[in-house]
């Protein structure tokens, strides 16, 4: 695998307290050697294992083990750390780091920069066998990976309490392996414009009252973040949310589809990529009422029109884009999914079936089948909207890659 995606790289290598603290020795050393910027966080139980000066060594950078050491610098430490890697990795992860992660909690330098960080992470988890196969360490790495937040599996062998089973930290190779994948799709979309739409549109009633739908705006925001992440210059048309805009994104905000319809079709001869991954209304009040409508009848009629398809109009007009679309449905999925991607002239279209739980609008989790304008479906298993944004934006690139 190229190494010279690590070049540069700001990564943060945290060390917690097992016995295969050792290991990470090599993998600092490794990394430097392939020319990557390496910072190290250790937890009080590592440095019974391993000397902070010997990371330090390896690493050229000074070692962080307290919350409240005297700063070097002026600065609010974990955050700055946080704010400046390009990758977080977590060998050894103990049972207890584990744990503390999936509850949230924030006891001592690496745990608070865990939670302050947007950068990818990887743990590396290794743990007794026993451990490794307690129900409760392994829900926590479940909740954890539906989170966005990968873990390469341990391997099998002797572990160091002489007992054989699952428990070893996976071997430097493989952590340097995976370190690089990551790594590469980090620039992914560099050069790349995307437009993205996320949300539910609100159509007018009157000035209190308007037609929506259950949509909280989640997958496409993760899609924005994500596609920040792998190098995109990213513009996000938002209906209305409770999210806050992902950093280094141009936010526009909307509330209805015919104001969505204008800020999209402004913009897009100018970018490479739309990923339609709003819920528009498909209908809106004839009447919108300029004041407020009085409970008087045991009945009242609202009559609809249909709003424009954005959608349609993007696949008739379209050039060199490539053109995603979404498709929420609660029945015969594959069916009007392949109906979709052809009358509507789509690249590629994401649908879940928002019955199944996991799926569904308003959580962090999806289940969705990609389906690419050949007819070929790829369904993806239960994971993150952070990793199923991340799954289709590298979809895309291939996409890009073909033309």
């Amino acid at each position: 695998m190229n190494s010279h995606c690590l070049q540069g790289k700001r990564i943060v290598v945290a060390v917690t307290g097992g016995i295969a603290a050792y290991k990470a020795c090599d993998l600092v050393s490794r990394l430097i050697k392939l020319g990557s910027d390496v910072q190290v966080i250790m937890t009080a139980g590592a440095t019974k294992f391993v000397t902070p000066l010997t990371f330090q060594t390896l690493s050229r950078n000074r070692v962080i083990t307290e919350m409240f050491e005297e700063p070097k610098e002026w600065n609010v430490a974990h955050v700055s750390v946080a704010e400046a890697a390009d990758l977080f990795v977590v060998a050894p992860a103990t049972a207890n780091l584990i744990g503390k992660l999936r509850a949230g909690i924030a006891d001592d330098f690496l745990t608070t920069s865990l939670l302050a960080t947007k950068a990818p992470l990887l743990l590396a988890p290794a743990m007794n066998v026993n451990m490794y196969d307690h129900p409760a360490v392994q829900e926590n790495m479940e909740v954890l990976r539906r989170r966005g937040i990968m873990i390469l599996d341990p391997a099998e062998g002797l572990l160091a309490c002489g007992v054989v089973g699952k428990g070893r930290l996976a071997e430097v190779d493989q952590i340097l392996d995976r370190i690089m994948e990551i790594m590469s799709h980090s620039q992914a979309l560099a050069g790349k414009e995307i437009l993205i739409t996320a949300g539910g549109t609100r159509e007018p009633i009157d000035p209190v009252r308007y037609l929506t739908n259950r949509s909280s705006g989640k997958m496409g925001y993760a899609l924005a973040e994500e596609a920040v992440a792998l190098g995109a210059s990213v513009t996000l048309i938002s209906a209305p949310t409770a999210l806050p805009a992902p950093r280094q994104v141009n936010a526009i905000y909307v509330e209805s589809a015919k104001e969505m319809r204008s800020a999209v079709l402004e913009r897009y001869n100018k970018v490479d990529v739309v990923i339609k991954a709003a819920a528009v209304a498909d209908y809106r009040p004839l009447k919108e009422y300029d004041r407020k409508i009085k409970k008087k009848d045991d009945r009242f009629i609202l009559e609809l029109v249909k709003n424009p398809d954005i959608l349609a109009e993007l696949g008739q007009n379209k050039k060199d884009q490539i053109l995603v679309g979404f498709a929420a449905e609660t029945d015969e999925l594959e069916k009007y999914a392949q109906e979709k991607v052809r009358s509507k002239n789509l690249d590629l279209l994401v649908a879940n079936d928002v019955t199944i739980p996991g799926a569904g609008f308003a959580v962090d989790t999806n289940i969705v089948t990609l389906f690419d304008k050949d007819g070929q479906a790829e369904p993806l298993a239960i994971m993150s909207k952070k990793e199923v944004a991340r799954r289709i934006l590298l979809k895309i690139k291939e996409l890009l890659s073909q033309r």
